[in-house]
């Protein structure tokens, strides 16, 4: 990354990070959509054994890894501010972390695994795929857990071009390891959904291997000499790491798991309703990545500007980062409007489904608007290391406004299922605000606290 004196250099810049990004997280939500996909071609048990296990999985890994984001912040403050003899022992100890998160991780899902599957009251044969596809998914959560701090590495130099490259690498790889292992072909046995887990792990080792080779090799990341010296587990490099990460991954953790409470919620509505309620989620999941990814984006050109002491830099791209996120918001709210009912053929053709699927996505359409201010905001906020206060934000917007809010609308109102979207939006507007406004008190005490020292 370089200083940029024009919003036409900041625009050309921040579009240059963030197209990769957006790809990247694409890629990522292909990669599962994939595994789905092709276990129900295998068995409609199948199906719904990996549809389990990933409803589980997903919170859990999207939370923890957002722990290990925190070295974006970390690694592009300290490129910024010139520090950069520092950066391989934040990589190092990050790897170090990822490692003892997962153990942790995998000791944690051996001993609740059961009895989570136990309540849920499901057939015995897909409580039986559901556990052991987490179970061989398992085998590749270490390198998984590693891949994310090199990842966060390489995008705080700026080259998220180099993480595409690697994420578009593993989805072929996937999908003929998919092919593979739930089919049994080439001689091996057909391990049905399951093998989707041995799939995703062997995947997670080509692109951990992948992304060490790079950084190992390759300029600018080999003159940094990551891994030349092996250095020793250092808890208290872990602690810097934690107590940023800790609260950005928690806040991404209460964001995502909302929207599994909230199907767990509506399990009381028939078969359809539930149906088209996941058709929604599905695709509103999808166009999320829009505003996650400007969020990553920002994480890293604010975190490097406020290194380098530009705080007028670092204002200009966490405003303009907001304004972009509103405008495609606003332009693919209006295609949601224009074209629900062909979307919904997406998902499904019966024609009941079909019509509650429309009228979700209508209320997707506001949902998206909240959505597309409050996720760039937090990435600004991360970039100046603003994380526990913006944790508590996330708290109190999903679990304290927008759930209670969802299931009385649900239940005591005639929205019916909608309710729960109307609350879910009524929350996601509720941290849009605030964090705005917390984002707006942080760079006013920036400025006020260079302009101390200076």
């Amino acid at each position: 990354m370089k200083q940029t004196y024009t919003i036409k250099e900041k625009l050309g810049q921040f579009s240059i990070i963030l197209i990769p990004i957006l790809i990247t997280q694409l890629g990522m939500f292909a990669m599962n959509f994939f595994d789905t996909i092709m276990s129900g071609q295998f068995s409609p048990v199948d199906l719904a054994g990996v549809a389990i296990g990933s409803s589980l999985w997903v919170p859990v890994f999207t939370g923890l890894s957002g722990i290990l984001l925190a070295v974006t912040p970390i690694v592009a403050q300290l490129v910024g501010g010139g520090e950069k003899k520092k950066v391989p022992q934040t990589v190092f100890q990050g790897v170090y972390a990822a490692i003892a998160l997962s153990l942790t991780v995998m000791i944690i899902g051996l001993l609740v695994l059961d009895p989570i599957l136990d309540a849920m009251s499901l057939e015995a044969d897909v409580r039986n795929i559901a556990k052991d596809y987490l179970i061989a998914l398992s085998f590749g959560m270490i390198p998984l857990f590693i891949y994310n701090v090199l990842r966060s590495f390489i995008d705080a130099l700026g080259m998220t071009r180099v993480t595409m490259f690697i994420t578009l690498l593993s989805l072929p790889i996937n999908v003929m390891l998919n092919y593979l292992f739930i089919f049994g072909k080439l001689g091996l046995p057909a391990f049905g959904g399951i093998g989707a887990g041995y799939a995703s792990a062997i995947t997670y080792w080509v692109i951990t291997i992948v992304a060490f080779w790079v950084i190992h090799t390759k300029q600018p990341f080999q003159r940094f000499q990551i891994f030349h010296t092996v250095q020793k587990p250092d808890p208290r490099r872990w602690k810097e790491i934690f107590c940023i990460g800790v609260p950005i991954g928690l806040s991404i953790f209460f964001e995502v798991s909302i929207f599994s409470a909230v199907t767990l919620l509506m399990s009381t509505y028939s078969t359809s309703v539930i149906a088209a309620h996941q058709a929604a989620i599905n695709f509103a999941s999808f166009l999320y990545m829009i505003p996650l990814s400007i969020s990553m984006a920002l994480t890293i050109v604010v975190g490097f500007e406020v290194g380098a002491k530009r705080l007028k830099d670092a204002k200009a791209y966490s405003w303009m980062g907001v304004i972009i996120a509103l405008i495609l918001a606003l332009l693919y709210g209006v295609i949601l409007f224009l074209f629900k009912d062909g979307i919904s053929t997406i998902y499904t053709d019966d024609a009941y489904v079909l019509e509650l699927t429309g009228h979700f996505l209508l209320y997707a359409v506001f949902f998206q608007l909240s959505d597309a201010i409050q996720a760039p905001v937090q990435g600004a906020l991360r970039g100046y290391k603003d994380v526990n206060i913006t944790f508590m934000m996330a708290l109190i917007s999903y679990w304290i406004i927008g759930l209670p809010l969802g299931y009385l609308l649900a239940n005591y109102t005639e929205f019916g299922p909608y309710g729960y979207w109307l609350g879910l939006t009524s929350g996601l507007t509720a941290g849009a605000v605030t964090l705005s406004a917390r984002l707006i008190l942080i760079q006013k005490r920036f400025r006020k606290e260079y302009a101390v020292e200076r």
